[in-house]
């Protein structure tokens, strides 16, 4: 290991994409770590930037060819998972990497990382207010966003796992103790 693992976990529209973006704007040597993932791009999403898009077959080829550190099937035939080169692109520039995951991706990172990582679980105030979160992005179906609630509930008992817990009910506050807990960690 030759840098340290910041892992961002959560249930999806928990806020955890907006405190790691905000994160690498404060010039904290961090550099985000593209998942590879087999489902299909949103509208403005871009290969290699948001995620390395591959089809379910070349995901299945890459574990068995043992290209990743993590991978988890989220959904039947919908993986995710974290690329060794990705980790070798980051450190071989000797910054520290940074973690947009899962729950469970979290925990898998959290257990090969040991002490160089932090987990960080960011969890919304209520599943009320992550359902109308999840409705107001638009991204989703009405079937995808119900998966996502029975997900996060589930997901939500993981959080005590975790290193720290943010909680997001004032995105401001949030990035503060974001941004203190990650300092705090890199000294």
């Amino acid at each position: 290991m030759r840098g340290k693992a910041i892992i961002f976990s959560a249930p999806s529209g928990s806020g955890k994409t907006t405190i790691v973006k905000h994160l690498l704007q404060q010039n904290l040597t961090l550099e985000f770590s593209v998942s590879a993932c087999s489902r299909q791009p949103r509208e403005n999403e871009v290969d290699g930037r948001d995620y390395f898009f591959l089809s379910p077959d070349e995901f299945k080829s890459g574990i068995q060819n043992n290209k990743f550190i993590e991978w988890e099937e989220v959904y039947e035939n919908h993986f995710y998972g974290t690329l060794k080169t990705e980790l070798e692109r980051i450190w071989n520039k000797g910054n520290h990497v940074v973690f947009d995951v899962d729950v469970v991706g979290g925990l898998n990172l959290k257990k090969v990382f040991g002490k160089n990582a932090l987990g960080i679980f960011v969890q919304p105030p209520s599943l009320e207010i992550l359902e109308k979160r999840l409705r107001n992005r638009s991204t989703d179906t009405e079937d995808k966003i119900l998966d996502r609630i029975a997900k996060a509930s589930s997901e939500m008992e993981y959080a005590g796992k975790f290193d720290k817990i943010i909680i997001n009910e004032k995105l401001e506050e949030a990035l503060e103790e974001a941004e203190r807990l990650v300092n705090d960690f890199l000294r």
